[in-house]
Parts: C-alpha cells; structure tokens; sequence
C-alpha cells in the first residue's frame, strides 16, 4: 500500500507520475514511482518506459532539477506493444509534503505540482481545503489524476491520493489470519486486525494494519465503516458463532467469511435460522473460504487464496 510514501527518507529522490495516458498504457494516471540514486520503489508499469524514466529521474538527482513533464509514445518511441501515449511528471520530493502525507495513510488528499515555472506545490484535504504549500489554483475534485491549466495557462498536476476504500476487519491471530496479514500488505486496502490474546500479534504489522487485542471482539463488529468486509477466524467456535450473529445483526456488511468446512457451515446455517437470521443474509455467507479448486490448507495457501478472494470482491464494488 503506497510503497513509494513508505520509501521516501533523507535520500534525494524524485517522484514519478502517471499524469494522463492517451490509449493503452501499463498504468493508470495516479500510479506512482519513486527513485533515487540506488532504489526504486513501486512502479509505473516496467518495460522500456519505466527503464527511461528511472534514467531521467536519476539525471534530476544529479542536476538538482525540479521538475519535468515528458510526454512518451509507447510504440514508435519505445517499442511497447501497449501503443498509447503516456505523459509522466517528474519532481524531486517535498519532504514536508511527504510527512504530511503519512499521517493521512487513511484519509483522502490532493497534491497540486506545478509542471510549469516556479516549483510550487501545495497539499489538500479530500474537501480541497490547503494543507499546506503555497498558492495553487482551483481544481476539479470530481476527476483522478489528471493535468490542468490555470487561467495563465500554467500546467499542472492535480493528483489524486485516496486512502483505500477496502476496510477488512479481520478476527483471529492465529497462522491462518497472520498469513492473511502479510499477504494483505502492500494491497489497496486497510485491516483491523482482532484478538483477544495480545501476545499473538507480531512485533510489527504492515502499514496498513491496525491491531486491536480486546476482551470484547463483538464491538469491533459495531465499529467498523459501513460496506466493511469480515473475516472470522478465531480460537474458539463459540466466539466465531458470537461474531457471526454481530456480523449478520448488521445490514451494512460488504461481505462476510468464515473459515471452516461445509460441516461447520451446515451447524452454523442451522444456528442462524433457529435465531431467526434472514435466509438471504445466511445465504451470502461465504464458507468455506478461498477460491474454488484450492485445496492446499497450509496458511501461506489459504492467504493467497483469500487474498485474490477479497480482491475480486472489492474491484467488483469499486465497478458498482
């Protein structure tokens, strides 16, 4: 999640953006890729483009250069088969920006780079008031990434950094649930991670986890956004059976799973409907979980599984 963000240190580095894509590209406008003199984190979709960019980046470092915005043909001038045009902004990092940037991992920003004249910059809120920076123009929160002129005709970047939109609240620390974690941390989406044993938890989670150790996991259930996935698995099936009348008691869940068998789905089934659970409610239950024609049960494959599960969930929501 946001590698480039986590990677930024001391280092001189410039930011490279996807700023518009005319036809096909490798990536999105909004994608991200941070250099500098030894690393490279994230990507703007490899290949001959990404090759050249890292080279004009690298040559920014040397020169002490502010800014670029270079404009690519995938095909005639590269070789790639994408065939597009892709425009990508280059600017050296604004470290306050940056810092910025972390404390709001989970909430909705805009950045404003000038492509044009003095290095401005300037950071918004996800209302489009000024974080911090200097002057910048209106621009149109109602588009992603994208390129804009002033009144002046001054080009700028107006890009979109969003928090995720997929929350997972994810009850059970043990290997299955752990492996979960790690296969969830550099995806689109933030945990909160749940358990009442605290000294099952790691030393340290991804960044886009939040630990919870609580003697009263049910009001995590309460908590959690409205359209939040769930995941139970827990110690104790008496508490998955807590947790999963919390969770249907809702009428705001994205989706639901339930590690186990058809026989414990069956007892489970059998339980909702004696406590009057809506049949429809019951039926959206996902268990067992993981993608059909996965029968390996080793943690790391159930995390793969459920991993690409919870993906295909969430990009079918973001098309809604």
């Amino acid at each position: 999640m946001d590698g480039w963000l986590q990677a930024i240190g001391k280092a001189p580095a410039v930011l490279v953006t996807v700023a518009a894509v005319e036809g096909s590209g490798p990536r999105e406008p909004g994608a991200k890729m941070l250099v500098t003199e030894g690393k490279v984190a994230d990507t703007i979709g490899g290949g001959h483009l990404e090759q050249r960019a890292i080279e004009i980046a690298r040559g920014m470092i040397g020169a002490r250069q502010e800014r670029r915005f270079e404009r690519f043909a995938l095909g005639p001038g590269l070789g790639q088969c994408c065939g597009g045009v892709v425009h990508l902004a280059f600017e050296r990092v604004d470290a306050a920006q940056a810092t910025k940037l972390r404390e709001r991992v989970r909430e909705d920003s805009w950045r404003l780079v000038a492509l044009d004249g003095e290095p401005d910059a300037a950071l918004f809120d996800g209302e489009g008031r000024m974080l911090c920076g200097t002057g910048a123009p209106a621009f149109d929160r109602s588009r992603g990434t994208h390129v804009m002129q002033d009144e002046r005709g001054r080009r700028w970047l107006a890009d979109a950094v969003f928090a995720p939109r997929a929350h997972l609240v994810l009850f059970g620390a043990g290997h299955v649930g752990a492996a979960i974690v790690r296969a969830l941390a550099d995806l689109p989406c933030t945990v909160t991670w749940v358990d009442e044993r605290e000294d099952m938890f790691p030393a340290s989670v991804p960044a886009n986890v939040t630990v919870e150790a609580t003697d009263i996991p049910e009001a995590l259930v309460a908590e959690a956004p409205a359209g939040a996935s769930y995941l139970v698995m827990t110690h104790s099936h008496a508490l998955d059976q807590r947790l999963t009348e919390a969770i249907m008691a809702r009428g705001d869940v994205g989706w639901f799973g339930l590690i186990g068998s058809h026989t414990k789905r069956m007892q489970f089934e059998h339980r909702l409907r004696a406590r009057g659970v809506d049949e429809a409610r019951i039926e959206a239950m996902v268990c067992p979980i993981g993608l059909p024609g996965i029968a390996n049960k080793a943690p790391s494959v159930i995390a793969a599984s459920v991993a690409a599960q919870l993906l295909g969930v969430w990009e079918a929501k973001s098309r809604q």
